[in-house]
């Protein structure tokens, strides 16, 4: 038995008229495959492009799957047509360039205008992030300690970085001396 659900879908799927998808899905017993072949053999349809099968990958519609015919691969596109993998390779190009800009950096370690260190500045991210509670409390009682920080580098043009990281020596030199008083 042909219910109304079924013609609907046939009549969105081969773009035809109500009687003549009640008519192909009667003559074979509710069955939409076969029902579309019926239709293709009348000539009311085309048949599909691609060497006789239908695809679920629309044309038109961005964020569609596709599937691949001869591998059975799934491959999810995304609004402006890229695969995972391709954005997966695009990211791994972008954390290059990130850690290739910290390797080029530097972080530098000032004892008066000696230089007492110097650490690129993707191993001084890798420190803060993985041993915090080590580098943040050595870096803040080095100020106390008349130690100063400073970025070089092609990247550090600016001085603002410089600038608040003499700030934050500064006022740990102030602090030391109005404890001392």
């Amino acid at each position: 038995m042909t219910t109304l659900e079924q013609v609907e879908k046939l009549r969105t799927m081969a773009n035809v008229s109500y009687d003549e998808a009640k008519t192909a899905l009667d003559a074979t017993n509710g069955d939409l495959l076969e029902a579309i072949i019926y239709l293709e053999k009348q000539g009311k349809v085309n048949a599909p492009t691609g060497g006789g099968y239908y695809s679920s990958e629309k044309t038109a519609d961005a964020g569609t799957t596709s599937y691949n015919t001869t591998g059975g691969e799934k491959q999810t596109k995304h609004s402006d047509g890229e695969t995972f993998l391709s954005l997966m390779k695009k990211f791994g190009a972008f954390c290059l360039k990130v850690i290739r800009k910290g390797n080029a950096n530097n972080f530098i370690v000032l004892l008066g205008e000696e230089t007492k260190a110097t650490v690129p500045v993707t191993a001084l991210v890798g420190l803060l992030i993985f041993a915090f509670w080590v580098t943040i409390p050595l870096i803040i009682i080095g100020l106390f300690f008349n130690y100063r920080y400073r970025f070089t580098g092609p990247d550090c043009n600016g001085n603002t970085v410089n600038d608040a990281m003499n700030s934050a020596a500064d006022a740990a030199v102030n602090l030391k001396k109005s404890m001392e008083k």
